[in-house]
């Protein structure tokens, strides 16, 4: 027999785990998102380094994918990527971007917006050279975004490359980090009957305005 159908505005959750107290919270948004990404690092949460990135193409067109957050500081967040892909080309267009971090187990969202900028050339090289072996050769392989015939294409790509550099590959010029500078933070924790916490901080001169969001 086949499963009962599931209704799916059906499926519901209580969310009961913690609170969020813009009070106890870190003045600094920055402080804030370390001790909550640590604390999901703790957890074991699964891929707590992963982000929702969102960016818009000149035609107004929003487009999203998962990328992986590779340093945060100060002068904000940073990533590795293809900067011929489609995300690059639209920060080309449209240096604006959101950033957005889902830990389910914890029941936390952080949602992070911002004006993007490459990363010094120094940077991606020190990052690039710390990757292993076949992922400094797959960011030659793979002409991202790009329609191909085939995973053959891929493979062949990767042997090329392979043999042409050996255990020694260069970064592509096509190849590097974006660094999102944070001017708009919003930080969810889940709470019971659809009461959720939510801050968000703005900038404020030097300093962030910290304010509660009705959910």
């Amino acid at each position: 027999m086949s499963e009962p159908h599931q209704n799916i505005a059906d499926l519901r959750k209580s969310y009961e785990r913690a609170e969020l107290n813009e009070y106890a919270s870190h003045a600094d948004p920055m402080q804030q998102f370390d001790q909550w990404l640590k604390e999901a690092i703790a957890a074991r949460v699964p891929e707590p380094n992963a982000m929702t990135l969102a960016t818009v193409a000149g035609n107004g067109r929003p487009s999203t994918r998962v990328v992986l957050v590779k340093g945060y500081d100060e002068r904000g967040i940073v990533w590795y990527t293809n900067y011929e892909s489609r995300k690059g080309q639209e920060l080309a267009t449209n240096p604006f971007a959101a950033l957005q971090f889902h830990w389910v187990e914890l029941e936390r969202v952080v949602r992070i917006e911002g004006r993007v900028e490459k990363v010094s050339a120094e940077e991606s090289d020190e990052y690039f050279h710390s990757r292993p072996l076949d992922s400094r050769i797959g960011a030659w392989a793979s002409p991202q975004s790009e329609v191909i015939s085939g995973r053959s294409v891929l493979v062949a790509n990767a042997a090329k490359y392979g043999a042409k550099f050996l255990l020694q590959p260069p970064r592509p010029p096509h190849w590097g980090g974006y660094r999102l500078k944070p001017d708009n933070w919003q930080f969810w924790q889940g709470r019971k009957s659809r009461l959720h916490d939510r801050l968000r901080y703005t900038q404020d001169g030097a300093g962030w305005l910290r304010e509660r969001l009705a959910p």
